[in-house]
């Protein structure tokens, strides 16, 4: 076994702010806890969330790294103690709580997955933290079963390009919303059925004519603000919204709730990073269950982007935000 160097290249928030503001550091090498693994990167996956940490509005939850970066996959190097699912050597993916961005990376044995001989390292660092998400959203909190139609707001995004992919995997319906031709043929391309461009249709007109009036079983979204209305109209009835973004950087909105009680729907919502390790443990044990299967047939795979050197972080962070990007953007160490 190689020797672990005691210091590595990582990249730190240096303020809050633009892409810019996220700079090279020089930190000691983490040495893995009760129950963790230490995993030499290759591979970090870039989120939304990220962005939002580097620009001062989602701060990492207590005890996290204050590093960005919330889904990784490399190599175990170091094992805690405790920790005995994987072993030294194991190449593994697994959701963090931030520290990503580095060459080494603390996780939690119970969250790292083995990574399926289908995918590259590039592919396995870009899946984790949309995968959960997506699992955890649309399956167990949404409950999409098949012949329902789900709808997805960002259709072309990580996480859009995720849960196009699994809902077809168990059966559903896929309606997606976009902001582009291109976007719109990526997703169909993927499996989506059907595809409405935002800026040119009312999603919600279309969702009503495509599924002859019912609506949409399951709505995932994560623009929140005018769209939490025009979801309620978009919804079945008993239908379920699912709430795990703002993109429009509002959280509060006007909603006619009669509509809820009409239409009977839930509207729920979650985010990943603050739940307990045994919460997330559980998510993956349902993964490893449910999805693994369809990953190492090769039937799901995360629909890739761009790559960029760790120490180009900005710029990564400058094609998020773009919203150009289709699929997963991931930096390589």
């Amino acid at each position: 076994m190689e020797k672990l160097p005691s210091q590595m290249t990582v990249i730190g928030i240096s303020k809050p702010g633009g892409p810019e503001v996220l700079l090279p550091e020089t930190r000691a090498v983490p040495v893995p806890g009760p129950g963790e693994i230490l995993v030499k990167v290759a591979a970090a996956g870039v989120n939304r969330p990220d962005v939002a940490q580097r620009s001062g509005s989602y701060p990492p939850p207590p005890g996290a790294s204050d590093l960005p970066g919330l889904e990784i996959a490399g190599e175990v190097v170091a094992i805690g103690s405790g920790a005995k699912r994987h072993k030294i050597g194991d190449k593994v993916m697994s959701l963090v709580a931030g520290g990503g961005y580095a060459q080494y990376c603390i996780a939690q044995d119970g969250q790292a997955m083995a990574v399926p001989p289908s995918l590259s390292m590039q592919e396995a660092g870009a899946i984790a933290e949309t995968l959960m998400t997506v699992w955890h959203n649309v399956f167990e909190r949404g409950g999409l079963k098949a012949g329902e139609t789900l709808l997805v707001h960002g259709g072309s995004s990580g996480i859009g390009t995720m849960a196009i992919q699994l809902a077809k995997a168990f059966g559903a319906s896929v309606i997606v919303t976009v902001g582009s031709q291109e976007k719109a043929d990526a997703c169909l391309k993927l499996g989506a059925d059907h595809a409405i461009n935002y800026k040119t249709q009312d999603f919600v007109a279309e969702v009503k004519t495509i599924t002859g009036g019912n609506g949409a079983n399951v709505i995932l979204d994560m623009v929140g603000g005018d769209y939490i209305d025009r979801n309620y109209d978009a919804a079945a009835v008993e239908g379920r919204v699912v709430q795990i973004a703002f993109l429009n950087g509002q959280p509060k909105a006007t909603a006619n709730f009669a509509k809820l009680m009409m239409k009977r729907l839930h509207h729920t919502g979650s985010t990943l990073r603050p739940r307990s390790n045994a919460d997330k443990a559980a998510m993956v044990a349902a993964i490893e269950a449910k999805v693994m299967p369809l990953l190492r047939e090769g039937r799901i795979k995360p629909l890739m982007d761009s790559t960029f050197p760790l120490e180009k972080a900005a710029d990564a962070h400058r094609r998020m935000e773009t919203s150009e990007h289709i699929g997963k953007i991931v930096l390589l160490t």
